[in-house]
């Protein structure tokens, strides 16, 4: 790898996270797991860098339920050896994780310093990947509900069932807060920057908000009518992996530390499909 005077490695930059990291910052190389296998990295596969964010990730949550020796390979194993080889070059590693590793019975948002306990392997391979990144001195960001332009993800999905269902029902018991991946990623790179002393922080939009009440939101900016979606419980769409109830996420934390509070998680929506999250429509109208 080029030395340089400054030069951020991303693991996992080919997701919507690492796509807007290196569309802000020329300093950004974004790598796929085909360029760095988190997996088996060393400190000579980061020489030349200044700091890593690491996007890589097993974000399969329900196929981690029957898949977890792979998911703690990229989860724990992974983050672990980069937090050890950044250690090793005396350089930054921040780590993006997970409200997962929450029980999701709170009720209010989780500051990082509260309790854990993941309820899905999913959760359980993230939290143990904290720990290691923590241990060996990296930073751990936790973010939930991230969307973006690039890959798939619920903005995209509600676009998509807009244009071919009258109406759709989405769950209206899981609260938490959206995080567009460029906020996300303006604030991961601020981070990289200041290196506050707390290493354990959240980062999310601001505000909070059912599913369905998200699903309405993205429906009104697409201009549709919000009222074809209807609510739901979690019961009715049963998943092999527990989701949480609960997932909002404090900022506390992240303002004290002299960062940028990330923007409200409805007009982040807003920027996002100026940004264009969803792509124009061509052809037959939307159902109505």
């Amino acid at each position: 790898m080029r030395r340089a005077e400054k030069l951020i490695v991303v693991p996992g930059g080919r997701g919507q996270l690492g796509h807007d990291l290196a569309a802000l910052s020329a300093d950004v190389r974004a790598m796929s797991s085909s360029d760095l296998d988190v997996t088996r990295v060393t400190a000579a596969d980061l020489a030349g860098a200044s700091a890593v964010i690491n996007c890589a990730a097993y974000t399969a949550v329900d196929a981690a339920e029957t898949d977890e020796d792979r998911a703690f390979a990229v989860n724990a194993v992974g983050p672990g050896l980069l937090a050890e080889a950044c250690a090793s070059l005396g350089i930054p590693l921040i780590h993006v994780s997970t409200d997962y590793v929450f029980a999701g019975d709170g009720t209010r948002p989780y500051e990082p310093s509260d309790p854990v306990g993941p309820k899905s392997a999913y959760g359980r391979t993230k939290l143990e990947g904290e720990r290691r990144v923590l241990e060996a001195g990296g930073y751990v960001v936790r973010t939930a509900w991230v969307y973006g332009v690039h890959g798939s993800n619920f903005v995209k999905t509600m676009a998509a069932l807009e244009s071919s269902r009258p109406s759709l029902s989405v769950v209206d018991d899981q609260l938490g807060s959206p995080t567009w991946s460029h906020d996300l990623a303006a604030g991961l790179l601020q981070l990289a920057s200041v290196r506050p002393e707390q290493r354990l922080l959240h980062a999310t939009g601001a505000g909070e908000v059912t599913w369905f009440g998200f699903a309405r939101a993205i429906f009104e900016e697409l201009g549709a009518d919000p009222a074809r979606v209807q609510p739901c419980t979690t019961a009715d769409f049963p998943r092999p992996a527990p989701r949480p109830a609960y997932s909002v996420l404090s900022g506390a934390a992240w303002a004290a530390a002299g960062l940028t509070p990330l923007p409200h998680w409805r007009s982040a929506l807003s920027e996002a499909f100026k940004a264009g999250v969803v792509a124009p429509r061509t052809g037959a109208a939307p159902l109505e």
